[in-house]
């Protein structure tokens, strides 16, 4: 059920309604968004289900023992196994096959045969963002940072709750589970601001996101050999740009749907290109992927307060492990190791004294810009290539493909050019813009509002492909 369906526009339509009716009753009100964000999962997979209901009861039982225990060491075991428990889930449903084939190659190279059956099981949908969100709530609990939960509805609608559920924000539990508590009439729900959200979103989505991937960045990933060298750096700015559109666009349409149910979500995007170091680059993209990261496991592993080895060693292994989260495949594993050295470099140069005179000059900053966003992009080829010998053959495309006479067409350079704005705009003025927005009468937000959704039904592609992040 996607965001940019007839489906889950008769879904929402549904669930808001009742959910509106239920302002006035908090708890039947969690009970019937809890049922419909199962619903909602269901429609995916509904083999899942069960396994989604348990972790939310594990997180209610080893919350609470958590949170009874008074011993420091015990409370660390129990956290400890807790989190092993809910590894060990996502390890075996994204990891399990990649193990055994690494394992029968390993016995190969060694001259011995070992004839393993890979596991070959469905990989449930949004595991990954669920059990980030089952480790943060425990870890919380033990740091004393909430209280235990002793509501399985609170904790279920917490993990479950359908704008999040299947590509994030990743949402803290002290963040969204004191919103439960509050009631609904009391909350100001920002009505233009959440629809802007909601519009800017689908349009990210449906028009620049899905027509720049299926007119020119899929068909030069199937084979770059046969792409022309127009179509070949088209593609190479062209992925930045739909993986920033179709990301962006998922987590601006979830924070807008949160919002007119009364619960606020975490800005999860800051105009990601426009960083001047690769530091600052993940300061602004999936900003609540990499915080959780910097929290729950650079910060653990000592951060930066060991000296300079030891945190470098600490990025790199952060990197390491969210790539690897993306994935289990070189390609992923690659792009996660290569951003860890970038973020060693950038750690030893800022500390330089060279960076420290010229880090305010604006030939500097150029340079700086340009760099990062060119590492990115270069980066993005391991992301997006279905293995390693393509995004070789796409980097080799980039040196030796030869020129077409006709170039790009004007319909790509616009979608180019669109996508650049998001990155181009001062924040300030699409904020302003929805300010505007949300002091117009409800006669004309409405309309404007139906005239938006005309526009997008119009220029939608007929398929819309899913989000990238679904497969995460």
């Amino acid at each position: 059920m996607l965001f940019p369906s007839t489906e889950f526009a008769v879904f929402f339509g549904c669930v808001w309604a009742v959910a509106w009716l239920l302002r006035e009753a908090n708890t039947a009100r969690k009970a019937f968004l809890a049922l419909a964000s199962l619903l909602f999962y269901a429609a995916w997979d509904a083999r899942f289900v069960v396994m989604l209901l348990a972790v939310a009861v594990m997180m209610l039982l080893c919350g609470q023992w958590i949170g009874r225990t008074t011993a420091r060491r015990r409370r660390a075991s129990i956290t400890s196994a807790g989190i092993l428990v809910l590894l060990a889930v996502l390890g075996y449903f994204k990891y399990a096959d990649l193990l055994i084939a690494s394992s029968m190659q390993l016995a190969d190279h060694l001259g011995f045969g070992l004839d393993l059956n890979l596991v070959e099981v469905a990989v449930p949908v949004a595991i990954s963002f669920f059990t980030f969100h089952a480790i943060s709530y425990l870890v919380d609990v033990y740091k004393n940072t909430i209280k235990a939960s002793d509501s399985l509805l609170d904790l279920t609608l917490y993990i479950s709750f359908f704008p999040h559920l299947v590509a994030g924000p990743i949402v803290r539990a002290r963040e969204f589970l004191p919103q439960l508590a509050e009631a609904p009439r009391r909350m100001p729900i920002p009505l233009g601001t959440s629809l802007a959200l909601i519009l800017g979103g689908l349009f990210k989505k449906v028009v620049i996101a899905n027509y720049l991937a299926t007119a020119l960045v899929d068909p030069v990933y199937v084979d770059p050999s046969r792409a022309s060298l127009q179509e070949v750096w088209g593609a190479f700015y062209g992925y930045a740009l739909v993986i920033y559109c179709d990301f962006s666009a998922y987590t601006d349409i979830a924070i807008g749907i949160a919002s007119l149910f009364g619960y606020r979500f975490p800005q999860n995007f800051d105009q990601p290109y426009r960083a001047l170091s690769v530091q600052d680059f993940w300061n602004r993209w999936h900003i609540t992927l990499s915080h959780w990261l910097r929290d729950y496991l650079y910060i653990p592993l000592g951060g930066n307060r060991l000296g300079r080895w030891l945190t470098m060693r600490n990025l790199m292994i952060t990197m390491f492990l969210g790539g690897l989260w993306h994935g289990a495949s070189g390609t992923f594993i690659l792009w996660g190791g290569l951003h860890g050295v970038a973020l060693m470099v950038h750690f030893g140069w800022a500390r330089t004294q060279t960076a420290h005179k010229w880090r305010d000059h604006p030939n500097y900053q150029a340079v700086s810009w340009v760099l990062t966003f060119h590492t990115v992009c270069l980066l993005w080829v391991l992301f997006r290539s279905p293995d390693l010998e393509t995004a070789g053959q796409f980097l080799d495309a980039l040196l030796h493909a030869p020129v077409a006479a006709g170039g790009l067409s004007l319909a790509l350079q616009l979608l180019l050019a669109l996508g650049a704005l998001t990155q181009i705009i001062p924040k300030t003025v699409w904020s302003g813009l929805a300010q505007a927005f949300e002091q117009k009468p409800l006669v004309v937000q409405s309309m404007f509002v139906a005239l938006a959704l005309l526009g997008l039904l119009l220029l939608a592609p007929t398929n819309a492909a899913p989000f990238i992040y679904f497969r995460f």
